[in-house]
């Protein structure tokens, strides 16, 4: 089982026994995810912005504009920060104290470069596109020269990464069982309704068929 190795980096600090390096565990988080948070710093002032992504293999791609002070920053700085989180459940315990959530989350630590090859860039654009929905790059327009020139598209090489997972029920204090206080668990889970067609589409405008199976795949 591959892992990534520990270093002071990548090392789960707090709650170690939550923590796994297990790359594929780490990698079907990344891949049942869509939006990450990247940290970066823009005139000596930390920020942290919420952005789209895809992952092949062990690179993520991320795209913005050419005059986007993150992807700008990002490039200066060469290193990346990447975190995605799924919150599972609210974990409502005996006890104030003992509140918690149930969740699965990643940090990633890389590199980071731009896209240059015309081709490469495209296939990264593809990847998010298909990353959001599966298959449904085929069903769009592809971007016109304009488009693509004015999109910058960056490759974070995944360097070291961690992960840390929470599934389970309260932990309260011994004293605390004999209580009639409630507790247990809120599970909660991100869905996906109807698709609702825009209102300019022509009549008769079918919903692709990769739409229709993410919803369904997605609605419970």
């Amino acid at each position: 089982m591959a892992k990534y190795s520990i270093s002071k980096l990548n090392k789960v600090v707090r709650g170690s026994k939550r923590a796994t390096y297990d790359i594929e565990t780490i990698n079907t988080i990344l891949d049942d995810g869509f939006l990450c948070h990247i940290g970066y710093i823009y005139n000596n002032q930390a920020i942290v912005i919420p952005t789209a992504y895809a992952r092949k293999e062990d690179k993520i791609y991320i795209h913005g504009s050419l005059k986007n002070r993150m992807m700008l920053s990002l490039l200066e700085a060469a290193t990346a920060s990447i975190s995605v989180t799924h919150l599972d459940g609210l974990v409502l315990a005996r006890s104030a104290f003992h509140h918690s959530a149930n969740y699965r989350s990643v940090n990633i630590f890389g590199t980071v470069k731009k896209v240059e090859d015309p081709t490469e860039k495209m296939e990264a654009l593809k990847y998010i596109i298909n990353h959001m929905v599966p298959g449904h790059w085929e069903n769009v327009r592809k971007p016109n020269k304009k488009e693509f020139d004015a999109t910058l598209v960056l490759e974070i090489h995944i360097e070291t990464a961690s992960a840390k997972i929470r599934a389970e029920g309260a932990v309260d204090d011994a004293e605390d069982y004999n209580s009639s206080i409630w507790a247990g668990v809120v599970p909660i889970k991100q869905v996906a309704y109807d698709p609702v067609s825009d209102t300019k589409l022509p009549e008769k405008t079918k919903i692709p068929e990769e739409v229709l199976n993410y919803v369904s795949k997605n609605k419970s």
